[in-house]
């Protein structure tokens, strides 16, 4: 079905691996898993969003509903951000703060279906939420976090982006473009320049109304890229310097770096880029954009930041937080297309062969000696030709096959074939975990 991503087997366990790795990084940082439906109160799902959102909500609804003309009260959730507002609120009063979430699980949206854009795919957040205030140390935490979780995964040198919007607004208000809803349009604008160029970013700042030399000024301060911490704070001294109405979302930015280097994350793996502004009104702070070094046009494949007020539609509470998102179906169908990823081995280990009816009972009591020792392991109940059943082990990526031919029935003892290199050894029953195992380590 157009926009939905299906795998065949030895594609599926790359991708599963790359979900566990993202899982294990989050959980070595104690964020705690949370899920929630897929289907909400559509009431919920639409609070905060109409527009572009609105028109890609799935809605639910049952047949009898329909044929009574209802309207539709549910419907698929389209992030997990606002289940996740939802859901803090419900359940404020249980939780400990700062309440530290994960949440890996697929979300749904009516896209067009398109290279790279799917309708069903899996987001992997974190999020940190504070009640009435949240320190800005805990920006400078979810860096190391994407850190560890990207030099994990081993998809290659990447880099971590931050800037602040609060900063950015200042400046805008330097060039004396004062009015917030105008400030929100041109940091929508400044946030497509590395799609667009320079060019047609400059146009469409015009088109905003603001002056040329403005526009100059703006796309030239954008440009910067640290070269490394101290390059970074001296950059920030300056840029007050010459916008004052910088100096909060500054002050700001210059704890969170400097705490990023207190958390251990290299020099090199992080950045300040002052064209970073990320489109939506949503975050109010820190943000935050992940590139891979060596494919550039994949584009940001881990974004986030600080919000003031997370469940504000929801609760009384003020609820700040900071979180990231990483699209895992987007980001792995394009590290296969770019060849950073393929095909990996199958999980099973083991093809327990069956030659003769005789021999099933022996056969599948070595399938569960080898399961019992934590060797994943396929039997075959229905006896075939060897050659078949060898074939099939190779096809599907099983490195080992065990043979129970009436002659090693006789001794008590298997045949073991490594199937890659053609070698093989008799191997008595008591040794044969063992001998696997051994076999298994030199893969």
């Amino acid at each position: 079905m157009p926009g939905v991503l299906e795998l065949l087997p030895a594609e599926q366990v790359t991708f599963r691996r790359m979900l566990e790795t993202i899982r294990a990084g989050y959980e070595r940082f104690g964020f705690v898993e949370v899920e929630t439906p897929a289907i909400e109160l559509a009431d919920v799902l639409l609070t905060k969003t109409g527009g572009e959102t609105e028109r890609e909500v799935y809605f639910v609804q049952s047949t009898g509903a329909r044929q009574q003309g209802l309207e539709p009260d549910l419907a698929l959730r389209f992030d997990l951000t606002v289940p996740l507002a939802r859901y803090v609120a419900q359940h404020e009063q249980q939780l400990a703060f700062p309440f530290r979430r994960y949440q890996i699980q697929r979300v749904y949206r009516g896209e067009s279906p398109q290279r790279g854009r799917f309708r069903e795919f899996y987001q992997c957040d974190i999020d940190v939420i504070g009640r009435d205030e949240l320190d800005l140390r805990y920006d400078a935490e979810i860096p190391a976090v994407i850190h560890r979780v990207f030099t994990d995964l081993e998809v290659g040198p990447f880099t971590i982006r931050l800037n602040n919007r609060r900063l950015m607004r200042g400046l805008l208000a330097g060039l004396e473009v004062a009015d917030a809803s105008r400030q929100s349009a041109v940091l929508r604008e400044v946030d497509k320049l590395e799609k667009r160029g320079v060019e047609r970013t400059a146009d469409a700042l015009v088109a905003l109304g603001l002056p040329g030399p403005a526009v100059d000024r703006l796309l030239t301060t954008v440009a910067y890229r640290s070269t490394g911490l101290e390059d970074a704070l001296a950059t920030l001294d300056r840029l007050v310097d010459e916008y004052p109405e910088t100096a909060s979302g500054a002050s700001d930015l210059a704890t969170v770096l400097e705490a990023v280097a207190a958390f251990g994350v290299p020099e090199n793996a992080y950045a300040l880029d002052l064209s970073i502004a990320r489109g939506l009104d949503y975050y109010t702070g820190t943000v935050y954009e992940t590139t891979l070094d060596d494919h550039p046009g994949i584009g940001s494949v881990c974004s986030g930041g600080r919000y003031d007020d997370l469940a504000g539609y929801y609760t009384s509470s003020r609820l700040p937080g900071v979180g990231i998102s990483i699209g895992l179906t987007r980001l792995f169908w394009q590290l296969r297309d770019a060849g950073v990823v393929g095909p990996s081995p199958a999980v099973t280990r083991v093809l327990v062969t069956l030659i003769d009816p005789e021999g099933l009972e022996y056969a599948l009591s070595v399938g569960a000696q080898l399961r019992d020792a934590g060797i994943p392991t396929e039997t075959r109940p229905v006896p075939s030709r060897l050659g078949k059943q060898l074939k099939y082990a190779d096809r599907v990526g099983i490195p080992f096959a065990v043979i129970c031919g009436e002659d090693e029935r006789a001794r008590d003892t298997v045949t073991v074939r490594d199937l890659r290199r053609g070698a093989q050894d008799e191997v008595a029953r008591r040794d044969l975990v063992s001998h696997l195992r051994t076999l298994i380590d030199q893969e």
